[in-house]
């Protein structure tokens, strides 16, 4: 509660995950997280466990992990998907290779999971989807984009903030959200508890 006409005093912000991505997303909106505080979490995903299920479950865990009795945290996790099938982050340059061929010409989905976590333990959600198509990629595109590194780290071996957007025919949803944190929801959430001002 304010006193004296001053706003309340904000909690810290932790955000839980060390995405230099996500730190400079949020950035767009005028959010500086207090602390980084990555987390170590089991990703693996379950049997038969959908996309988008898996997305908002790591998110969760990622918030659970990171709980701090004096501050809010933020946990975000971004999982590409075709269908039921899960494009996680490939370990090889074979692998990045084959995710890629697999988008080429095709339809997917990248789904974010995002949750603030408030000290006492009440949990805010967020669950975002994004749909995308690629052209149909030449061996040759695929080669020259594999051998740049740029799939390192990335969910479906792909960066859409760097090269890869040039294979994009198609996006249907939120921009940021395929970086790695969609801006408009996380912005929602912020608002929604009072740390970040209308």
């Amino acid at each position: 509660m304010s006193v004296g006409g001053e706003p309340p005093v904000r909690l810290p912000l932790i955000l839980a995950s060390a995405s230099p991505r996500r730190i400079e997303l949020l950035a767009r909106i005028g959010v500086t997280p207090d602390r980084v505080a990555p987390t170590e979490i089991d990703e693996t995903p379950k049997r038969d466990e959908l996309p988008r299920l898996l997305a908002a479950r790591l998110a969760a865990a990622k918030a659970e992990a990171a709980a701090d009795p004096g501050a809010m945290v933020l946990a975000a996790d971004t999982v590409v998907g075709v269908g039921r099938r899960i494009l996680g982050k490939p370990t090889s340059e074979a692998e990045a290779a084959r995710f890629l061929g697999f988008l080429s010409g095709r339809r997917h989905q990248v789904h974010t999971g995002v949750v603030l976590r408030q000290p006492d333990g009440r949990v805010a959600k967020r669950l975002v989807t994004t749909i995308l198509a690629f052209q149909r990629l030449t061996d040759q595109q695929i080669a020259a984009y594999v051998a740049d590194g740029e799939w390192r780290g990335k969910a479906g071996g792909y960066a859409l903030q760097g090269q890869a957007e040039m294979f994009v025919r198609f996006l249907s949803g939120s921009h940021s959200n395929v970086v790695g944190l969609p801006l408009f929801e996380t912005a929602q959430l912020l608002r929604g508890c009072g740390w970040l001002r209308p």
